[in-house]
């Protein structure tokens, strides 16, 4: 379940990103760690996101935390990338990553196959789409199990 902070850390969190030409692509509140962890996954649009990039973030990002008085007791912030393995999962990862390969694994075989490489295009609620080699194509989406960045795409 998303933390009730989650959509406000977020609000707030994306107008410094995108000042410093990063985007925001998942935050997580875990309370259930001592000190608690505000962990937020950046990206870099136009290069790999790089340390840099995490700390100008952590920087921006911690003095308007302290500013606001959000999350008024002590926590940690974490910032990083959320790496080439991740799965896609959220409506904005599915947005924040389109034209990104991946991979896409179904729990049965479409049309002979039970794994998809291609471009990601988008997902709606009937199925996942794909540029294969410059053609778009449609995975049912009640077959779709898992969907993941491919790091060879």
């Amino acid at each position: 379940m998303t933390h009730p902070l989650i959509p406000q850390l977020i609000d707030l969190a994306t107008p410094l990103a995108q000042d410093l030409g990063l985007e925001i692509v998942e935050a997580l509140f875990q309370t259930n760690r001592r000190p608690p962890v505000l962990r937020v996954y950046i990206r870099n649009p136009i290069r790999d996101t790089s340390l840099d990039d995490c700390e100008r973030m952590s920087r921006a990002l911690e003095a308007q935390l302290d500013a606001k008085d959000i999350i008024l007791d002590t926590y940690v912030l974490e910032i990083s990338s959320p790496g080439i393995t991740q799965d896609l999962s959220t409506d904005r990862e599915f947005i924040s990553f389109k034209g990104f390969g991946v991979i896409v694994q179904t729990s049965e075989p479409y049309q002979g196959q039970q794994e998809w490489r291609g471009k990601l295009i988008r997902r709606d609620e009937s199925g996942v789409y794909l540029n294969l080699k410059g053609r778009a194509f449609a995975i049912p989406r009640q077959l779709v199990s898992r969907v993941k960045l491919d790091d060879g795409g």
